[in-house]
């Protein structure tokens, strides 16, 4: 929607697989700061329908000392992925190698000056930064650029509005939207600096950006409280559950977990091959031989996400906390799982504390995995595109021993011995938790070992 008078610009999408009529504020792009944002947000609520065109972007990245060139390319390259998830096209990249980035502009003076000419060129409608940009960059960037400028983040926070589902989901992400955009209204808009004024407006008065600061945290408190009553329905819901094992898929996103959970439960989840295709916590009974489960599909986790971000998804920690058995699922076929490994690990301690909860490691789509073998008289060192599936599964198997297992979910490779494993181990758990014979039916290797 276009303004020439006030010259600013609001963007909306409409999701056609949510309820009708139900829009999201994308983002809201500006060019002299007069309007008023809180305004809008309600304004966008009355806009049933309004054609968005696919939007063309380019993605800026920097290479430091502490980040080099190969890690700031698979960051871009993630990175691109998001911007495909959330409907862009990526034309372009841009890449600058210095110490850090710039407190003002995040790339250098003569990177800027070359990316508002491409952006001029190329008809490019969004610029995206691999990390967290201040509300000062993003002011003097938009300002260069004269177009959408998002950091990370913000892309994130469009994909979780798009992919929201239930009410829980929606009100976490609107939390998590506010909690962003909380510090950074004064970089947004300088004319809430000033106080208003005018008849019955004299006195002490304070500033817009104060009135909007103090609605952003009003709106805040208030999802805090909703989804508070939210978490006492989830309780409840958990502690009906009975005495069911309970099992939690997680690890990175985009890893497998949902087609994972749709052959084991022989359910429907939404599985798509983008980030974030699974935003809602998903709960299915799962029976394997005499014994049934509980298994749980939660969100994926990702680098360089702020771990506010992360809280605002209290029903999917929850759901990892109060599990018996953690199913990690890896990606083997991409280069960088050992990182991914590590990320989701520190994640699951630092925000979930399940750093001591039982751990099966599931290493997913070995049909993808490809490796390019070294000739022997190749004397440079082995790199990780080198080593074949066979040695990395002898590597994990001797680290993690039969908490270990390799398949692949979508041609369901290697799903018996998943299912034995989780059978042992719910079975280990249900057992210690009720020692008397409690099965659905009894198997010959209960009663042989009842007799023994």
């Amino acid at each position: 929607m276009q303004n020439k008078k006030n010259s600013f610009f609001f963007y909306v999408e409409t999701q056609p697989n949510l309820s009708k009529n139900r829009n999201f504020l994308v983002i809201l792009h500006h060019y002299n700061k007069k309007c008023d944002f809180m305004g809008l947000i309600d304004d966008s609520k009355r806009i049933n329908e309004i054609d968005i065109q696919e939007e063309r972007a380019i993605l800026v990245g920097l290479i430091t000392p502490q980040q080099g060139e190969a890690k700031t390319k698979e960051y871009l390259d993630e990175l691109e992925f998001l911007a495909e998830t959330a409907g862009a096209v990526t034309v372009h990249t841009f890449l600058q190698r210095c110490d850090g980035p710039n407190s003002t502009s995040y790339v250098g003076k003569g990177k800027l000056e070359e990316i508002v000419a491409y952006v001029e060129e190329n008809d490019i409608s969004l610029v995206i930064f691999d990390d967290d940009l201040t509300p000062k960059q993003i002011a003097f960037i938009e300002k260069a650029v004269k177009v959408k400028t998002l950091d990370r983040t913000s892309l994130i926070l469009d994909i979780f509005a798009k992919r929201a589902q239930t009410a829980s989901a929606k009100m976490q992400v609107e939390l998590a939207q506010y909690q962003y955009l909380l510090p950074r209204l004064t970089g947004m808009w300088t004319h809430l600096e000033r106080q208003r004024g005018g008849i019955g407006m004299r006195g002490p008065g304070e500033t817009q950006i104060e009135t909007d600061r103090r609605i952003v945290k009003t709106k805040i408190s208030l999802l805090k409280e909703k989804l508070a009553q939210l978490d006492k329905q989830k309780i409840t819901q958990r502690k009906n559950r009975g005495k069911l094992t309970r099992i939690a898929l997680v690890g990175y996103t985009n890893v497998g977990k949902s087609t994972l959970m749709n052959v084991l439960s022989k359910s429907e989840v939404f599985a798509e091959n983008k980030l974030f295709a699974t935003l809602d916590t998903t709960v299915r009974k799962v029976v394997i031989s005499n014994l049934p489960f509980l298994l749980t599909d939660t969100v994926g986790f990702i680098r360089k996400l702020p771990t506010h971000l992360v809280e605002s998804f209290k029903s999917t920690l929850d759901e990892v906390r109060d599990s018996d058995i953690l199913v990690h699922v890896v990606d083997i076929s991409h280069p960088q799982f050992e990182e991914q490994i590590e990320v989701v690990n520190r994640t699951l301690q630092e925000v979930c504390d399940a750093g001591d909860k039982e751990m099966i490691m599931v290493f997913n789509k070995i049909d993808q995995f490809t490796h390019v073998p070294k000739d022997e008289d190749d004397l440079t060192p082995r790199l990780r595109e080198n080593i074949p599936l066979e040695e990395l599964q002898e590597t994990w198997m001797a680290r993690m021993g039969e908490n270990c297992v390799f398949i692949s979910a979508k041609k369901q490779q290697n799903i018996d011995a998943l299912k034995k494993l989780l059978y042992n181990k719910a079975k280990a758990v249900h057992t210690a938790r009720f020692p008397y014979n409690d099965f659905l039916f009894q198997t010959y290797e209960d009663l042989e070992e009842e007799n023994n």
